[in-house]
C-alpha cells in the first residue's frame, strides 16, 4: 500500500494528531496563542497557533512521503544551488565530485520547496503588515550595538557554520527535526535535542546578553 516505511509512519503520525494535538488546538484558541490581524483573517494574523502549524507540518510530511517517496528537507537544496553556481565556472570539477554525483546540482521539487518557503514568508509578512527592511534588527542592536558590519559578519559566519553542520549531520531542522523524528530515527532525535539546546543558548545571548 505504501512505498516505504516512512509513508506508513507518517500516516500513523497524522492519525495520532487527531487524538493528541487537535484537542490541544482548541485549548490554544481559548488561551489566545494566536494573535489575529485587524480584519480577523487567517492570512493577516500576526501569529498563528503553534498547534495548528505543527499539525499542518505533520500532514504535509505525510503527503510528501506518500506522493514523492521522499522526506521533507531543505539544506540539500542549498548544496545543489552551490553546485549549479560552481558548474558555471568549473563544470568538470562539479561533474567529478562524488557528492554532486549522488545529489546532482539541478532544480528539483525540493529546490522549488525552498523557493516556496521564501515566497510564503514574504507574502505572510506583507499580509500581516510586519515586513520591514532593517540592516540591524532591534534585538541584535540592543545586545551587540548598531554596527551593520558586525551584524552581517555574524550572519555570514553563522549561516556558513549552520550550512556546514547540516551537511555534516546529513540533515537540517527539516530533514532531522521533522522528517527524521517522525520516523523515530535516533540520530534525528539527538540532532533535535542539540538544536533546542543551542537555540536556548543563542536566545540567552540575544535577549539577555549572557556570555557577552
Amino acid at each position: 500500500m505504501f512505498r516505504n516505511k516512512g509513508a506508513a509512519i507518517a500516516l500513523l503520525f497524522a492519525v495520532t494528531l487527531c487524538f493528541t494535538v487537535i484537542p490541544a488546538m482548541a485549548q490554544a484558541e481559548e488561551s489566545g496563542s494566536a494573535v489575529q490581524g485587524e480584519d480577523g483573517s487567517l492570512l493577516t494574523d500576526l501569529r498563528w497557533s503553534p498547534y495548528w502549524v505543527g499539525a499542518g507540518i505533520g500532514v504535509l510530511s505525510m503527503f510528501t512521503f506518500v506522493l514523492s517517496d521522499h522526506p521533507i528537507g531543505v539544506s540539500t537544496a542549498y548544496a545543489r544551488t552551490a553546485g549549479m553556481v560552481q558548474k558555471l565556472f568549473q563544470r568538470r570539477t562539479v561533474e567529478e565530485n562524488a557528492y554532486y554525483q549522488k545529489f546532482p546540482p539541478k532544480v528539483d521539487w525540493e529546490w522549488m520547496f525552498v523557493l516556496g518557503i521564501f515566497i510564503g514568508a514574504f507574502l505572510s509578512a506583507q499580509l500581516s503588515g510586519r515586513f520591514v527592511l532593517r540592516m540591524v534588527p532591534t534585538v541584535w542592536q540592543e545586545t551587540a550595538g548598531p554596527s551593520g558590519l558586525l551584524r552581517w559578519i555574524f550572519a555570514l559566519v553563522g549561516g556558513a557554520v549552520m550550512g556546514l553542520g547540516a551537511r555534516w549531520a546529513r540533515g537540517c531542522t527539516s530533514g532531522h527535526g521533522i522528517s527524521g523524528t517522525l520516523q523515530l530515527a535516533v540520530s534525528s532525535w539527538i540532532v533535535l535535542i542539540s538544536l533546542f539546546a543551542s537555540g536556548v543558548l543563542t536566545a540567552m545571548v540575544l535577549y539577555y546578553g549572557f556570555f557577552i
